[in-house]
C-alpha cells in the first residue's frame, strides 16, 4: 500500500507547533511510512522547533489575520492570496492525501489549498477559545478535535491534546528517586515545583521568594524553574534545611514532573494537558491577558478536583501560607488530588487524532482511484 502524504499545518507559537509534532509522531508510530510535510512561515519558531524534531518544513508567506479595522488590514487579501498560492503549489508538490491544521498564521492558507485541491481537512483545536483560522476551517471540513469538550467550535469532538509518549508514559513513582538525585532534592518530603513557562513569570517568582522561608519551615523542598531571563531572591537556609533548588530552565521535564508532588504554574493548555496526563494537582495562576483564556484552560481540572485556581493578583507569599501550604503538608489531600487530576487528562489524544487522519487519507485514496 502506498504510504500516506500528510501536511500539518500550525506554526508560529509552540502552542501551535508542540501540539502538531506530537500529531505527527503519534503517527509515525502507528505508520512509519507516512510522509509527513510540515507548513510553516519565516516568522515564530517554526524553523527552530520543526527541524528539531526531524520532520521537513516547507515555507509560505505569513498572513496574520488582523482584527481591526487598519492599514494592515487593508492588505490581508492580497498577502493571503500570495500565500494561499504557496500553500497550494507545496500540496501540489508532495502529492497531499489529507491537510491537518492546528490554527496559526500558516493554518487559514493551507486549509483554502486543501479546499481548493479538494483535499480533507483535518482540525485540531489546543486552546480553550478558538482562533480565527479554526473557526473558519470548522466551516469547511467535519474533522473538527478540540482539547475539551467546552471548546465552542462546529463539528468538535473532544479528545484532548497530543502529547509526547515521555509525557504520557511517565510513570512517576518509578522515577521519582532518581529525578530528585538529579536535582539535588532529598527523596523524602513533599516538593513543589514551581514555573511561569519557558520565560518565567515574575509573579511567581516574587509570591515564592517571600514565602520560602515559611516552606522552609513546614518541610516543604522546592524545585523552582524561573525562566532563563528571571532570578528569584531564596532566603538562605542551613545544611539541615529543606532544598530549595534554583534553575532557570530544564531540557526534560518528564525530570522535573516525576520529582515533584505538585506545581504551581501558569495554565496554558500544553501545561494543563501535560500535568493532567501524569497525574500532578497544581495551583493554577492563570496569565491575566487574552480575555481570560488561560483561566478557560484550567477549569476542567479544577472542577475535577484536580487542581486550585488563584487569580494573579492574588498570588502572594500570604496565599501559599495560608492556602497552599496545608495541601502540600497533607499527603492524602495531594494523593486524591494527583488521581483527580489524572481522571481529567487525555493521554492517547495524539494516536485518536492520528487515526482519524489515517481514515481521511484512506478515503481520500478510494475516491481518487
Amino acid at each position: 500500500m502506498t504510504a500516506p502524504r500528510v501536511v500539518a499545518a500550525g506554526g508560529h507559537s509552540a502552542g501551535h507547533i508542540e501540539p502538531m509534532m506530537n500529531f505527527a509522531d503519534a503517527l509515525r508510530r502507528l505508520e512509519p511510512t507516512a510522509e509527513i510535510t510540515a507548513l510553516g512561515t519565516v516568522r515564530g519558531l517554526d524553523t527552530t522547533l520543526i527541524p528539531a524534531r526531524g520532520y521537513p518544513l516547507e515555507l509560505i508567506p505569513p498572513v496574520p489575520l488582523e482584527r481591526g479595522l487598519n492599514r494592515a488590514l487593508l492588505g490581508t487579501p492580497g498577502r493571503l492570496r500570495e500565500s494561499v498560492r504557496a500553500a497550494g503549489a507545496v500540496l501540489h508538490r508532495v502529492r497531499a492525501e489529507v491537510v491537518v491544521g492546528f490554527g496559526g498564521y500558516v493554518a487559514v492558507p493551507a486549509y483554502l489549498a486543501a479546499r481548493g485541491q479538494g483535499l480533507p481537512i483535518v482540525v485540531h483545536e489546543a486552546n480553550a477559545r478558538p482562533g480565527v483560522a479554526n473557526r473558519l476551517a470548522a466551516r469547511m471540513t467535519t474533522h473538527v478535535f478540540t482539547a475539551a469538550p467546552s471548546v465552542r467550535l462546529a463539528h468538535a469532538t473532544a479528545i484532548g491534546i497530543p502529547l509526547r509518549p515521555a509525557i504520557t508514559g511517565l510513570d512517576r513513582p518509578a522515577l521519582r528517586d532518581a529525578a530528585r538525585r538529579r536535582f539535588g532534592l532529598r527523596p523524602d518530603g513533599p516538593v513543589l515545583m514551581v514555573t511561569g513557562g519557558s520565560q518565567g513569570a515574575r509573579t511567581i517568582n516574587a509570591a515564592m521568594s517571600g514565602a520560602a522561608a515559611a516552606l522552609r519551615a513546614t518541610g516543604v523542598q522546592v524545585l523552582h524553574i524561573t525562566g532563563p531571563r528571571h532570578a528569584v531572591d531564596v532566603p538562605g537556609g542551613g545544611p539541615a534545611d529543606p532544598a530549595y533548588v534554583v534553575v532557570p530552565y530544564v531540557d526534560e521535564m518528564r525530570y522535573a514532573y516525576a520529582a515533584a508532588d505538585f506545581v504551581i504554574c501558569r495554565s496554558g493548555a500544553m501545561t494543563c494537558a501535560e500535568l493532567a496526563a501524569v497525574g500532578l494537582p497544581a495551583a493554577y495562576v492563570p496569565l491575566p491577558l487574552r480575555g481570560g483564556e488561560q483561566r478557560l484552560n484550567a477549569e476542567p481540572v479544577v472542577a475535577a478536583g484536580g487542581a486550585l485556581l488563584v487569580d494573579d493578583a492574588d498570588l502572594s507569599p500570604a496565599w501559599i501560607e495560608a492556602t497552599l501550604i496545608p495541601v502540600l503538608t497533607h499527603p492524602e489531600r495531594v494523593a486524591a488530588m494527583s488521581a483527580r487530576a489524572s481522571s481529567a487528562g487525555a493521554p492517547d489524544a495524539g494516536v485518536v487524532l492520528a487515526r482519524h487522519v489515517l481514515a481521511a487519507a484512506a478515503e481520500r485514496r478510494g475516491l481518487a482511484s
